[in-house]
């Protein structure tokens, strides 16, 4: 077995464990691999593997080494996670088939001029952080209907909790605000704690460091 096989199968065994302490089938969380600064040579031998959701955080870097990639391997689902500014929604669309970071109404109206119809998740800023995109939890409702008037595709909720804390309040309140706006997606967990992101209703976890290092 390669370095990546084992490393992607203890991660997988991890979200099934986590799954079923929750009651929950493991087949209902999407593992995501952050592919971020990766290689080429690294996000193949994961492909090879058996992965086929990545994630990259911006557009310049995913345009530059997966065009190729989706050549060899046309099954990839390929995911947005970063920040995305509205003059680069055109080559988003083209580029990804899932967008995890919409936070702004200027965004959505470039998505749907774009005719973005991907399954899209709106970011949001769970710890209430100056430095971090997200709207405001505040904001979610008149957001979310903005959004759904718009005709884009709303998959669910993605946020980011802060660092250094307990992440599972923030996992918690995510969830409750998707209960109460009716939306089942949660884009939710990374390396560090996506077992607690799972246990708490995660559909999709973004990991990277455990998955390549």
């Amino acid at each position: 077995m390669s370095d990546a096989a084992a490393l992607l199968q203890t991660i997988s065994a991890a979200i099934a464990d986590a799954a079923q302490v929750a009651r929950r089938e493991p087949d209902d969380v999407t593992l995501v691999a952050v592919s971020k600064n990766r290689s080429a040579e690294e996000i193949e031998a994961l492909i090879e593997a058996g992965q086929r959701h990545f994630g990259e955080n911006r557009v310049q870097e995913a345009a530059g080494k997966w065009p190729s990639l989706r050549a060899r391997y046309p099954d990839i689902t390929l995911h947005m996670i970063g920040r995305l500014q509205s003059n680069k929604a055109d080559e988003a669309a083209a580029l990804f088939d899932v967008i995890h970071s919409l936070d702004r109404p200027s965004l959505a109206s470039a998505l749907a001029r774009a005719e973005w119809k991907g399954p899209t998740y709106l970011q949001v800023n769970i710890g209430e952080e100056e430095q971090k995109g997200g709207v405001a939890i505040a904001d979610l409702p008149g957001f979310i209907d903005n959004v759904r008037e718009s005709g884009l595709n709303l998959a669910g909720l993605m946020a980011i909790p802060p660092a250094e804390v307990e992440p599972s309040p923030y996992f918690a309140l995510l969830a409750k605000l998707a209960r109460r706006h009716d939306v089942s997606g949660l884009s939710m967990g990374m390396s560090g704690d996506f077992r607690s992101a799972v246990m708490l209703g995660a559909t999709v976890v973004r990991v990277g460091t455990a998955l390549f290092e």
